[in-house]
């Protein structure tokens, strides 16, 4: 159900504004290293994001549907960036399958086709990009 590529001719989905994303979380792990607690991250990174003209929402309610039936339940995206891109961050000495899977079902349960897993507490930034491959074709009109 994941996928690195965005199609069948190898581009990369949405490569720009995974960049633009990763560049400024980059920016933030430079500045404060490791060590510190998510919100803290998730705070300096709103500030950087900001700075860059990088659309998003913090703590977003995104819909999550079940048998095609909207949840009453929303799922808080830690950022909403472009309109479409799911980022989870975390502050963890390392990260697991599990936190993996919780992206992947943050992105089927919201029909959000991109999601960005990114790790602030180990020494160097982790990151990983996670798509889906068959992504709901209601995509545009679930929100």
């Amino acid at each position: 159900m994941m996928e690195t590529w965005g199609n069948a001719a190898g581009d990369l989905l949405l490569k720009d504004e995974v960049y633009a994303v990763i560049g400024a979380a980059m920016e933030v792990h430079t500045i404060l290293g490791h060590g510190f607690l998510e919100n803290v991250y998730q705070e300096a990174l709103e500030i950087e994001l900001t700075d860059r003209k990088i659309p998003f929402v913090a703590q977003s309610n995104l819909p999550i549907f079940y048998k095609e039936q909207r949840l009453s339940k929303p799922y808080i995206a830690d950022l909403f960036v472009y309109d479409r891109i799911i980022v989870e961050m975390k502050a963890l000495s390392r990260l697991d399958s599990s936190h993996d899977a919780q992206v992947i079902n943050y992105l089927k349960a919201s029909r959000s086709p991109l999601g960005l897993l990114i790790n602030f507490g180990t020494p160097s930034l982790q990151w990983k990009r996670l798509v889906l491959t068959n992504p709901p074709k209601t995509l545009e009109n679930s929100r």
